[in-house]
């Protein structure tokens, strides 16, 4: 069977096709550069949990070996510190830290030891024809080639070739935002920790400035710039750098200058993320970065998000609405990023609104920017599909528990028939639903006592009649849910409802909707025996 083509090796790109192998799906990607990434410790990434756990869950050991989960997270005013957050396994999850190459590199030899993947380097695509069946591409390079593929995916970043090919509009905001960025070695008061300091106390610190540890004594210090677009000179950049080290620790510490640059936010949405069997994705899509927004952790919700419904339809048949579904729920989440950024930025920084006119205004700022840097908040939570037209119609039997319906479920330990026991994030990308019965007791049982016993029975041959592949799971406890709530996760993490009790039919009508309805296929064959 045809592959998908996936256009772009970067981190989306290599995500994509990794999730697309571990459902059975073959990919070629091509990639107009080299087989290697250039070194560049200032660009680094910063992965909220779920997504770290999806990248590791995919074989990117670099995550261990090369990335940092902060120990906390530190807000200095002025020369006073004025919250301070510990994060780790028993208090708030903490996000990853990783150099972008790094990253790159873990993906990438992961991709490189899947028989499911070609990778292809230095081809140029520079055309793109679509038919009823599949997608014609053509590149140049190394040699002329063409390729043929059941679906194309543009992860090819913001110039990307696939978006111009298919005609689709980019619209925007540029240089929303500069950074001077440095990448050193040095020892700080904060080891571990994270830190924003706003308004620090001398001359060169700015309005803003962030460091976020990296493995190895290494760290990434980003000061905000001021909008004029002045040029940042070496020298002018060597300043900042010593002017801040001696700030924080009363005298200039030994360091070791790494890597330094300028980095332009830009704020751009593509109008369509699909035509027909074409893509887009990450950069190619959408460009968004400031206020501690996570751009590289979108770019990877999105191939998260579509691998699965790739899958899906080369399984088991293609559903329109299914794959519509992409572009509603991943276009509306960054939009709805990007519309905050746009309407609390000017506040943030210092342009008018809450300030001056409520009082704790300062505190309700430094809050947002934490929370955004930490992904919470209106600037920084995951997504949740809300409006998804695979959400499942309302039942009388739903409930309410602590994650709502469309949100990214949590990562609890769960244990399944056979008694091997889990976390509920390795349990996701297979291309399955997860049912998740919340039993107290379940953890101290003997498997051989519950697996027959109470609602169990009744529930395995619900989940056996389901109209996707699903996996049977049982819980200790899940936040604010009560004994035998079942949960429906979808195969990307996202909580699609939760029922009070085992009712199969809802189960049913919600596994159907998560398909989004029988397959095209499926749909003509009951026409014809009705005819």
């Amino acid at each position: 069977m045809d592959p998908v083509i996936v256009v772009g090796a970067g981190p989306v790109g290599l995500t994509l096709s990794l999730a697309l192998a571990r459902q059975a799906v073959p990919s070629v990607v091509l990639d107009e550069g080299p087989a290697a990434d250039e070194s560049r410790p200032a660009r680094t990434a910063v992965l909220r949990p779920d997504m770290a756990a999806l990248v590791e869950r995919l074989g990117c050991t670099t995550v261990r070996d090369e990335g940092v989960r902060w120990t906390g997270w530190r807000l200095l005013r002025r020369g006073q510190t004025t919250r301070s957050v510990p994060l780790g396994d028993r208090v708030a999850p903490a996000p990853l830290h990783i150099p972008q190459h790094a990253l790159t590199r873990g993906l990438r030899s992961a991709a490189e030891s899947h028989r499911l993947i070609r990778l292809v380097p230095e081809s140029r695509l520079d055309s793109l024809e679509q038919d009823d069946t599949g997608v014609t591409v053509h590149t140049r390079g190394s040699e002329d080639a063409w390729w043929r593929g059941s679906h194309l995916v543009g992860c090819d970043g913001a110039r990307s070739t696939v978006r111009k090919l298919l005609g689709i509009r980019f619209p925007g905001r540029t240089a929303v935002e500069r950074h001077a960025v440095a990448a050193l070695r040095a020892e700080l008061p904060w080891p571990g920790e994270a830190l924003l300091h706003r308004r620090p106390p001398w001359r060169s610190g700015g309005e803003e400035i962030t460091a976020r540890p990296l493995p190895d004594g290494v760290w990434r210090i980003d000061w905000l710039l001021p909008p004029r677009g002045e040029l940042v000179t070496p020298d002018a950049l060597v300043a900042r750098v010593r002017d801040t080290l001696a700030g924080w620790c009363g005298e200039i510490p030994p360091y070791d200058l790494l890597d330094t640059g300028v980095h332009t936010l830009h704020h751009r949405l593509a109008r369509r993320w699909r035509v027909g069997r074409a893509f887009l994705a990450g950069d190619a899509a959408h460009l968004l970065g400031a206020v501690g927004t996570h751009g590289l952790d979108e770019g990877l919700r999105d191939a998260d998000n579509l691998a699965w419904k790739l899958a899906q339809c080369r399984h088991h048949g293609t559903s329109e609405t299914l794959l519509d579904s992409y572009q509603a729920e991943r276009r509306a989440a960054v939009a709805s990023r990007l519309r905050a950024a746009d309407q609390w930025l000017p506040i943030l920084r210092g342009g008018g609104g809450l300030r001056g006119c409520v009082p704790g205004a300062a505190r309700t700022h430094d809050s947002l920017l934490s929370e955004a840097h930490l992904g919470q908040g209106p600037l920084g939570a995951p997504p949740v599909h809300a409006h998804s037209p695979l959400a499942p119609e309302y039942a009388s039997s739903q409930t309410a528990v602590g994650t709502e319906a469309g949100a990214p479920a949590d990562d609890v330990r769960v244990t399944a028939p056979d008694g091997s026991s889990a976390r509920l994030w390795e349990r996701l990308g297979q291309g399955r639903l997860l049912v998740v019965l919340v039993a107290p007791g379940t953890g101290v049982w003997d498997r051989r006592h519950w697996v027959s016993a109470g609602v169990m029975p009744r529930l395995a041959a619900a989940v056996a009649a389901l109209p996707m592949r699903a996996e049977l799971l049982v819980t200790e406890s899940y936040p604010g849910a009560s004994a035998h709530t079942v949960l429906l996760v979808r195969p990307d993490g996202h909580l699609a409802a939760a029922f009070a009790g085992v009712r199969p039919a809802e189960l049913y009508g919600a596994a159907d909707a998560v398909r989004g309805g029988a397959p095209a296929a499926a749909r003509t064959d009951r026409t014809a025996d009705v005819t």
